[in-house]
């Protein structure tokens, strides 16, 4: 006569055999980083109180600044992707107005050379710079700093444009960038010299 096969996994007689083990003896495993692991080995209720009560350890530690820093580097690719399609669509709405009004700033005897004139275009809180490093060399740039702003400052004797918040430098001949955190070049102003006064007749926006 067969005996019959006991089918329950939790009786008594078959509790601990090889593959009758009940599913609710095992626990979830889980990722080797998020595993807290004390360092001196002991298990949870012999850890000191402050352990217990800050149980992240190496681990999960490290696991948490990879995450962040991955976010932080997800937001400052989108901020920058975001930036460049503003400063394509400022071209592309300028483009819709029309040219700016012609604007006077002064006269070339007004500027010295090696000297700056401040001035503001197009609008009434536009703050720009017109600087004069050689004789016959005339450049005029937003004096917004590209990074946060600030507002920067012509140093034509040495061949640059300063920005005193985070140290940025910029070209006096391009208005690129040469050391700080700034990437794009200061907004250009292009110029206009008919007989002995200089005129501001537009803005040129650049990301390289």
């Amino acid at each position: 006569m067969k005996a019959t096969i006991d089918a329950h996994v939790n009786t008594a007689g078959r509790e601990g055999l090889t593959g009758t083990a009940p599913a609710n003896v095992y626990g979830e495993a889980g990722e080797p980083e998020e595993i807290t692991r004390p360092p001196d080995g002991r298990p949870r209720d012999q850890q000191p109180a402050w352990r217990r009560d800050f149980p992240i350890d190496y681990p999960q530690d490290h696991y948490v600044e990879r995450r962040d820093f991955m976010k932080f580097m997800v937001l400052i690719s989108a901020a920058f992707t975001a930036g460049q399609f503003w400063i394509v669509a400022e071209n592309w709405l300028r483009r819709r107005r029309g040219q700016l009004a012609l604007t006077r700033i002064a006269s070339v005897d007004e500027v010295p050379v090696g000297g700056a004139v401040g001035f503001v275009y197009p609008g009434d809180h536009d703050d720009c710079l017109l600087i004069r490093p050689e004789q016959d060399v005339l450049v005029a740039y937003s004096q917004k700093c590209t990074h946060l702003s600030c507002a920067v400052l012509p140093q034509p004797e040495q061949g640059r444009i300063y920005c005193p918040c985070h140290e940025g430098v910029f070209d006096i001949a391009t208005g690129r960038p040469l050391a700080g955190p700034a990437q794009r070049p200061l907004t250009r102003i292009v110029l206009q010299v008919r007989g002995r006064d200089i005129f501001a007749s537009g803005i040129e926006l650049r990301t390289v």
